[in-house]
């Protein structure tokens, strides 16, 4: 998987936030739930997304099943 390469480098104050906050000692249960944590979100975030685009596009089940079935693009 590639990773997108960025010339930014400064951290917003999420980021920073987060940093000092996670400044300590977590054993691998507690990472571990963090990262469920932020997937949970992130994957509610697509989710709701990809909900809206799915509304403004007006896609049914059949257009999904059209596009898995096709060889040729399919976009409304």
């Amino acid at each position: 998987m590639a990773i997108a390469q960025n010339s930014h480098t400064e951290l917003n104050p999420i980021q920073v936030s987060l940093l000092r906050l996670f400044n300590r000692p977590m054993s691998e249960t507690e990472t571990l739930e963090l990262k469920k944590l932020m997937v949970n979100y992130y994957d509610e975030q697509l989710n709701d997304e990809l909900n809206k685009v799915i509304k403004e596009k007006g896609y049914t089940q059949k257009d999904f099943d059209d596009m898995l079935n096709s060889t040729k693009p399919f976009f409304k």
